[in-house]
């Protein structure tokens, strides 16, 4: 049974006995007295649920009443009045339970912080804790040691050590009481730890548990082998380094020398004590710093001329940036002293003159698809490589009509003499028949003496390709006409015909009808040039052949800008294949090198994001709602050619029999179109 309390004062030491009996099992308090309304202990014993009254005579009678005022009058009366059936506690006695009360709170939240600070620090530091009690059972466990060895606090506090962990020396330590240091050991899951034991032992020397504090060290020696292998690849990169003929500077990320080679030292005459640890700039003579440029703009440099070094020698560096992780760690550079390179340089620039002058540079394996169209241009090539007859190449810009003018030139039995390549647009009209049909000395102001000859005699029992044809003026088309026709030219301020024996092979992306047509061209030229003509599809109508075209292109561009990416992504492939392309091939060509250029260098493979922005909007084309009507015993392939022949008579209908038009209009070749109109008028008519 609960004793009644009454508490007479609502001050400190009211409050005190208050917040001390509220929720105490053996007391309960009936009221708590004070006249002033907002004393602590009024408000206290109103959250509390606590009647309170003004005088103590209002309040039954308690077992226990606690006087707080330091009243001795009330005191006195108290103890008359209430004395004989109540303990009436007096203030002093009251104000030491407060006072106690008030210290054991002080302590419990001393101990409380205590508490918290231990499991902080034992939860926050990097090595992994237990603690165990003599009996060998953990008690404590903390967030690290939960990491190394794989077990949540909740599921091993209470446990025997040896259930958690099978090798643990701590029962031993309990034994011995001795301190074990510096300990390794290998964990269940194959970490490994340097462990110290320590017992704990009291004032009295009694045994109350032992703690072992161990550190991770898997990290350490798997990075102690990295080190190992990385000393090793210094040490052979370092020798490869020093034993190249070839003059190389390492600098790190803020332009300071760390290596160079005996060639770079023979080179540039400049010691080790001269570079190592100096600003990049210290061995330039004349020129700004490649390895600072690099190192600004992450990119690399080629074949940049500079002089370096006391006595100003002439080079030329290749320096590229030395990316880590997408860091940069600094750069590198290769000088070459520049008598080489201008050898290399002259000798490339007359083997370019010879491959320019003498021989086509591409033969048929170098046209890429597998279309129908681009399939059918290539049979027409090769029948008209092994023919005299001059060849006509239609096509728009970019499809590649300058790649089947080098391969008829190099299927033909003339590719051991030479090939001539002539853009008929770029030359201009005052110049353009003296170097097509050469000149007598004296013919105009100028003039070489001995005269000189024109492309067509550099071309004799050879080929010239003439694009762009359809760009001449009527003089020289005259003049074309006349070759073509005698096979003979007459130079420039001559009268001496000459012979010659070349394979004419044209180009054109104009409608030469279109140009008869206006008068701009002459007609019985164009039929002399119309001997074998051959349309090469834009892209656009072979779109399947845009993966294996960009691979050959790619496989250029690397090879080009030096670098090494592999390939298209399936997305970066949709995307091009849904683009109309009006540039073509060259325009392909264009994209890939741009999105190359832009690429990371640690990035493989072509994606959309990389691919300069392409308009998707394809002109839908108008089909006429043509009905089959399949009969019993009609093929496929007869449906197939039924409403081939049905649409291709439609659109013949429409441009009032044009067949050009018609092709054009349904993105076929012309040959196409009269192989399908052939192949339609046989099966109509029964003839297989």
């Amino acid at each position: 049974m609960k004793q009644k309390v009454l508490i007479i004062g609502a001050g400190k030491g009211g409050s005190a006995i208050l917040q001390l009996l509220h929720k105490s099992d053996i007391a309960e308090v009936i009221a708590v007295v004070d006249i002033k309304e907002d004393a602590p202990g009024i408000k206290l014993a109103a959250g509390f649920g606590v009647p309170v009254q003004k005088s103590w005579e209002a309040v039954e009678e308690a077992d226990v009443i606690f006087d707080t005022t330091d009243d001795q009058s009330l005191y006195q009366t108290l103890v008359q009045e209430r004395g004989r059936k109540s303990l009436v506690v007096s203030g002093s006695v009251a104000n030491i339970i407060a006072r106690l009360m008030h210290e054991k709170d002080e302590l419990i939240e001393q101990l409380r912080e205590q508490t918290y600070q231990r499991d902080l620090i034992f939860n926050s530091t990097h090595d992994g804790m237990i603690v165990v009690d003599p009996s060998g059972c953990i008690v404590l466990f903390n967030n690290s040691a939960e990491k190394m060895i794989g077990y949540k606090k909740a599921e091993v506090i209470g446990k025997y050590i040896l259930e958690v962990i099978p090798k643990s020396k701590l029962p031993r330590v309990l034994q011995t009481k001795s301190v074990e240091l510096h300990q390794e050991v290998e964990l269940e899951n194959g970490k490994k730890i340097i462990s110290t034991r320590i017992p704990v032992i009291s004032d009295k020397g009694e045994l109350r548990g032992a703690f072992a504090v161990f550190t991770d060290i898997t990290e350490i020696v798997n990075l102690a082998e990295e080190v190992t292998n990385l000393k090793e690849i210094q040490t052979l990169l370092e020798a490869i380094i020093q034993s190249s003929e070839e003059a190389i500077s390492v600098v790190d990320e803020q332009g300071r020398g760390l290596l160079i080679n005996p060639a770079y030292t023979k080179m540039t005459g400049l010691s080790e004590e001269a570079v190592i640890g100096k600003p990049a700039t210290a061995d330039i003579a004349e020129g700004e710093s490649m390895h600072m440029k690099v190192l600004q703009t992450r990119r690399p440099v080629r074949g940049i001329q500079m002089k370096v070094g006391s006595k100003k020698r002439d080079v030329v560096v290749n320096v590229a940036p030395v990316i880590v992780d997408g860091i940069l760690k600094g750069s590198v550079g290769v000088i070459r002293d520049v008598s080489e390179i201008q050898k290399l340089t002259d000798e490339l620039s007359r083997a370019r003159q010879i491959i320019r002058t003498l021989e086509a540079k591409y033969s048929f394996e170098d046209i890429i698809g597998t279309s129908e169209d681009i399939t059918a241009a290539i049979e027409q090539a090769k029948l008209g490589a092994n023919t005299p007859a001059t060849v006509l190449l239609r096509g728009e810009s970019g499809t590649g009509k300058e790649l089947f003018a080098h391969a008829i030139h190099n299927e033909s039995h003339r590719k051991y003499n030479k090939f001539i390549r002539v853009n008929c647009a770029s030359i201009s009209e005052s110049l353009l028949e003296s170097e097509l049909f050469g000149y007598d000395e004296g013919a105009f102001s100028g003039a070489r003496r001995g005269g000189k000859r024109g492309f067509f005699e550099e071309a004799n029992n050879g080929s010239i390709f003439l694009d762009e044809i359809g760009e001449l003026s009527a003089n020289t088309q005259a003049k074309l006409l006349r070759v073509l026709q005698e096979k003979e030219i007459v130079r420039v301020g001559g009268t001496k015909p000459i012979p010659i024996h070349v394979r004419v092979i044209a180009a054109t992306n104009v409608d030469l009808e279109k140009a008869i047509a206006e008068g701009k061209f002459r007609e019985d030229l164009y039929y002399r040039l119309n001997k074998i003509p051959i349309y090469i599809p834009p892209l656009r109508q072979r779109k399947e052949d845009i993966p294996f075209i960009a691979e050959r292109l790619i496989h250029k561009i690397n090879q080009d800008y030096g670098r090494n990416v592999e390939g298209l992504t399936n997305g970066a492939i949709r995307a091009l294949r849904g683009y109309d392309w009006p540039g073509n091939v060259r325009e392909l060509e264009n994209i890939l090198g741009r999105a190359i250029i832009f690429m990371g260098y640690n990035e493989m493979y072509i994606d959309v994001h990389h691919l300069p922005a392409l308009s998707t909007s394809i002109p839908a084309k108008q089909i006429p709602d043509i009905k089959v009507t399949p009969t019993e015993e009609g093929s496929l392939e007869d449906m197939v050619t039924e409403f081939e022949g049905k649409m291709i008579t439609e659109h013949l209908n429409r441009f009032d029999g044009n067949k050009t038009k018609t092709a054009k209009a349904l993105g076929v070749s012309l040959r196409n179109l009269y192989y399908k109109l052939e192949k339609y008028d046989r099966a109509k008519n029964g003839v297989q």
